[in-house]
């Protein structure tokens, strides 16, 4: 970690990454879920390496955020776990998406193909980031998202172009998840990383085009789009997810194994 680096960052910017983290815990929490329950064996192991891989971004993220605030604060206050653990509903910034329940598996293909597509452009982008330590792990995160899109996409097609029921359940996904994909290009958030939101919206569009067309699904006309997730405005099946996840921190406090 570099300390110049982390003088770069501002208490906005600290609050920002805190977006790119706060996603990547709570998409890891959702699909912690499935372990156990997945179709068969082999996609149990896989989403589940997929829920660590999501926990492991969170993780780079949030030791970014506290090394940051420790240094500009002087303290050691701050660590992954406080971050993680001892924050309310309100001060998470995740997006909205990664939040709700997961329903079926075509639900939660969706999803995963939805966010791992956005995020393997949008970090695409932070690659040239002025701050060595976001490009670094934004550089660490593709290699993941890059099996991330290909195992969900894959997923997608199989799902979308195969028996009658599961055609059904995959159109119902699709409807459902696609007005919380306009959060995905919010200018306020990519103002802040010196992202392009159009390229990306445009990037991530001809992925899901090309994805879509095989697995003979249509791009939703629904033009409406929920926000609110990355300004703390969360729907209510946050606080379940955190009172679940919080629950042993705030029970014994500073427990360790």
């Amino acid at each position: 970690m570099q300390n110049s680096d982390l003088l770069l960052l501002s208490s906005v910017e600290t609050q920002k990454l805190l977006v790119l983290a706060d996603t990547s815990l709570i998409m890891a929490q959702r699909l912690s879920e499935w372990c156990g329950h997945a179709p068969i064996l082999e996609q149990d192991i896989a989403i589940s390496n997929i829920a660590l891989d999501y926990l492991g971004q969170a993780r780079n993220w949030y030791q970014l955020i506290a090394k940051t605030l420790n240094k500009r604060e002087g303290t050691n206050t701050h660590t992954e776990d406080t971050l993680a653990y001892l924050r309310d509903v309100t001060d998470f910034k995740n997006l909205l998406l990664v939040e709700l329940p997961n329903n079926n598996w075509a639900y939660t293909i969706a999803r995963i193909f939805f966010i791992s597509n956005y995020q393997h452009h949008f970090y695409t982008q932070l690659l040239t980031h002025t701050n060595s330590n976001i490009a670094a792990i934004a550089e660490k995160s593709i290699k993941e998202l890059n099996y991330h899109v290909q195992w969900s996409g894959d997923w997608m097609i199989r799902l979308g172009d195969g028996t009658n029921e599961s055609k059904q359940k995959m159109v119902e996904a699709v409807n459902n998840w696609w007005s919380y994909t306009g959060e995905f290009f919010e200018e306020k958030l990519h103002a802040m990383f010196g992202t392009n939101a159009t390229i990306l919206e445009q990037q991530w569009m001809a992925k899901t085009k090309a994805i879509f067309e095989e697995a003979t699904l249509h791009i939703p006309e629904n033009k409406w789009m929920q926000t609110g997730g990355i300004e703390g405005k969360h729907t209510e099946h946050l606080g379940f997810i955190l009172a679940e996840m919080q629950f042993l921190q705030k029970t014994y406090p500073n427990a360790t194994w």
